[in-house]
Protein backbone atom coordinates (compact mmCIF):
# COMPACT_ATOMS: atom_id res chain seq x y z
CA UNK A 1 0.00 0.00 0.00
CA UNK A 2 1.58 3.47 -1.14
CA UNK A 3 0.90 5.38 2.23
CA UNK A 4 1.67 8.75 -0.11
CA UNK A 5 3.95 9.64 -3.37
CA UNK A 6 3.62 10.57 -6.77
CA UNK A 7 5.05 10.34 -9.93
CA UNK A 8 5.25 12.95 -12.65
CA UNK A 9 2.63 14.82 -10.79
CA UNK A 10 0.53 11.99 -10.41
CA UNK A 11 -0.64 11.24 -6.76
CA UNK A 12 -0.24 7.43 -5.76
CA UNK A 13 -1.44 7.76 -2.54
CA UNK A 14 -3.73 5.13 -1.15
CA UNK A 15 -2.82 2.41 -3.94
CA UNK A 16 -2.56 -0.75 -3.57
CA UNK A 17 0.19 -2.82 -5.32
CA UNK A 18 1.06 -6.71 -5.20
CA UNK A 19 3.92 -8.96 -7.18
CA UNK A 20 3.45 -12.54 -7.23
CA UNK A 21 7.04 -13.85 -8.28
CA UNK A 22 9.10 -17.20 -8.36
CA UNK A 23 13.12 -17.46 -9.10
CA UNK A 24 15.29 -20.47 -7.99
CA UNK A 25 18.60 -19.96 -7.06
CA UNK A 26 19.41 -23.74 -8.48
CA UNK A 27 18.37 -21.96 -12.11
CA UNK A 28 21.79 -20.51 -13.96
CA UNK A 29 20.95 -16.52 -12.94
CA UNK A 30 17.92 -16.90 -11.21
CA UNK A 31 15.36 -15.21 -13.19
CA UNK A 32 12.63 -13.90 -11.82
CA UNK A 33 9.06 -15.21 -13.11
CA UNK A 34 6.86 -12.40 -11.86
CA UNK A 35 3.12 -10.85 -12.12
CA UNK A 36 2.66 -7.32 -11.61
CA UNK A 37 -0.72 -6.20 -9.52
CA UNK A 38 -2.46 -3.40 -10.14
CA UNK A 39 -5.36 -1.68 -8.49
CA UNK A 40 -8.59 -1.95 -10.70
CA UNK A 41 -9.63 1.26 -9.48
CA UNK A 42 -6.41 3.12 -10.18
CA UNK A 43 -6.27 6.06 -13.41
CA UNK A 44 -4.90 4.68 -16.52
CA UNK A 45 -2.41 7.23 -15.72
CA UNK A 46 -2.00 6.42 -12.15
CA UNK A 47 -1.61 2.43 -13.56
CA UNK A 48 0.69 3.80 -15.93
CA UNK A 49 2.70 5.38 -13.32
CA UNK A 50 3.04 2.52 -10.91
CA UNK A 51 4.00 -0.16 -13.69
CA UNK A 52 7.02 2.20 -14.73
CA UNK A 53 8.09 2.46 -11.11
CA UNK A 54 8.16 -1.27 -10.48
CA UNK A 55 9.20 -2.66 -13.41
CA UNK A 56 12.50 -0.12 -13.01
CA UNK A 57 11.86 2.44 -16.15
CA UNK A 58 11.25 5.28 -14.11
CA UNK A 59 15.03 4.21 -12.59
CA UNK A 60 15.51 5.61 -9.21
CA UNK A 61 15.46 2.76 -6.43
CA UNK A 62 13.86 -0.05 -8.10
CA UNK A 63 16.78 -0.42 -10.08
CA UNK A 64 18.64 -0.99 -6.10
CA UNK A 65 15.45 -2.63 -4.76
CA UNK A 66 13.73 -4.97 -6.91
CA UNK A 67 15.72 -7.65 -7.99
CA UNK A 68 13.12 -8.30 -10.79
CA UNK A 69 14.44 -4.66 -12.25
CA UNK A 70 18.11 -5.43 -12.33
CA UNK A 71 18.13 -9.57 -12.81
CA UNK A 72 17.06 -10.99 -15.64
CA UNK A 73 13.39 -11.74 -15.77
CA UNK A 74 10.40 -12.13 -17.53
CA UNK A 75 7.17 -10.28 -16.62
CA UNK A 76 3.90 -12.56 -17.27
CA UNK A 77 1.36 -9.61 -16.81
CA UNK A 78 0.59 -6.38 -15.74
CA UNK A 79 -2.99 -6.93 -14.22
CA UNK A 80 -5.37 -4.72 -13.04
CA UNK A 81 -7.16 -6.31 -10.39
CA UNK A 82 -9.33 -5.64 -7.27
CA UNK A 83 -6.67 -5.94 -4.69
CA UNK A 84 -7.71 -6.31 -0.60
CA UNK A 85 -5.17 -5.63 1.76
CA UNK A 86 -5.20 -5.46 5.39
CA UNK A 87 -2.41 -4.43 7.64
CA UNK A 88 -3.53 -5.30 11.01
CA UNK A 89 0.12 -6.03 12.70
CA UNK A 90 0.32 -9.93 12.79
CA UNK A 91 -2.63 -10.23 11.23
CA UNK A 92 -2.02 -9.39 7.86
CA UNK A 93 -3.88 -10.40 4.68
CA UNK A 94 -3.38 -9.72 0.65
CA UNK A 95 -6.03 -10.80 -1.53
CA UNK A 96 -6.17 -10.93 -5.55
CA UNK A 97 -9.11 -12.35 -5.76
CA UNK A 98 -9.04 -15.97 -7.79
CA UNK A 99 -5.31 -15.74 -7.80
CA UNK A 100 -3.50 -14.80 -5.12
CA UNK A 101 -3.96 -15.46 -1.20
CA UNK A 102 -1.56 -14.54 1.47
CA UNK A 103 -2.53 -14.59 5.35
CA UNK A 104 -0.08 -14.05 8.29
CA UNK A 105 -0.55 -16.13 11.21
CA UNK A 106 1.97 -15.24 13.76
CA UNK A 107 5.34 -13.80 14.68
CA UNK A 108 8.34 -15.96 14.32
CA UNK A 109 9.77 -16.49 17.45
CA UNK A 110 13.01 -18.64 16.03
CA UNK A 111 16.66 -17.08 16.32
CA UNK A 112 17.84 -16.70 13.50
CA UNK A 113 17.58 -13.84 10.88
CA UNK A 114 15.58 -14.89 7.61
CA UNK A 115 16.01 -11.97 4.95
CA UNK A 116 16.85 -11.76 0.75
CA UNK A 117 16.79 -8.81 -1.51
CA UNK A 118 13.78 -8.23 -1.06
CA UNK A 119 12.16 -4.49 -0.54
CA UNK A 120 12.21 -3.96 3.09
CA UNK A 121 14.97 -6.03 3.88
CA UNK A 122 16.76 -3.45 4.99
CA UNK A 123 14.57 -1.60 7.10
CA UNK A 124 13.29 -2.41 10.86
CA UNK A 125 10.36 -4.86 10.59
CA UNK A 126 9.42 -8.64 11.84
CA UNK A 127 9.53 -11.79 10.77
CA UNK A 128 6.59 -13.64 10.67
CA UNK A 129 4.58 -16.92 9.91
CA UNK A 130 2.21 -16.97 6.30
CA UNK A 131 -0.54 -19.40 7.74
CA UNK A 132 -1.41 -19.51 4.11
CA UNK A 133 0.64 -18.01 0.58
CA UNK A 134 -1.28 -19.22 -2.73
CA UNK A 135 -0.90 -18.07 -6.19
CA UNK A 136 -2.73 -19.18 -8.86
CA UNK A 137 -2.26 -17.61 -12.25
CA UNK A 138 -0.76 -18.87 -15.36
CA UNK A 139 3.05 -20.12 -14.79
CA UNK A 140 2.99 -19.31 -11.12
CA UNK A 141 1.12 -21.85 -9.66
CA UNK A 142 2.29 -22.84 -5.74
CA UNK A 143 0.70 -23.12 -2.35
CA UNK A 144 2.97 -23.13 1.37
CA UNK A 145 1.77 -23.23 4.46
CA UNK A 146 4.03 -22.32 7.77
CA UNK A 147 6.52 -20.57 5.66
CA UNK A 148 8.27 -17.71 6.98
CA UNK A 149 7.72 -14.31 6.05
CA UNK A 150 8.61 -10.55 6.57
CA UNK A 151 6.65 -7.35 7.35
CA UNK A 152 7.82 -3.74 6.77
CA UNK A 153 7.76 -0.46 5.18
CA UNK A 154 9.96 0.71 2.56
CA UNK A 155 10.94 3.78 0.83
CA UNK A 156 11.39 4.50 -2.83
CA UNK A 157 12.28 7.39 -4.43
CA UNK A 158 12.50 7.72 -8.10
Amino acid sequence: MIEEGAADGIDLSGMPVAIASHYSDDEPGSPWTWILYLDERASSEQRRALEQIFTGQLGGDAKRHFPWAWKSSDLVAVRPVEIEVNHTRRRQLLRIRDRVSVRIRARYDGGETVTCVIPGHERAGEELIADQLLVEDGPLAFSYRGVCGYGSTFDYAG
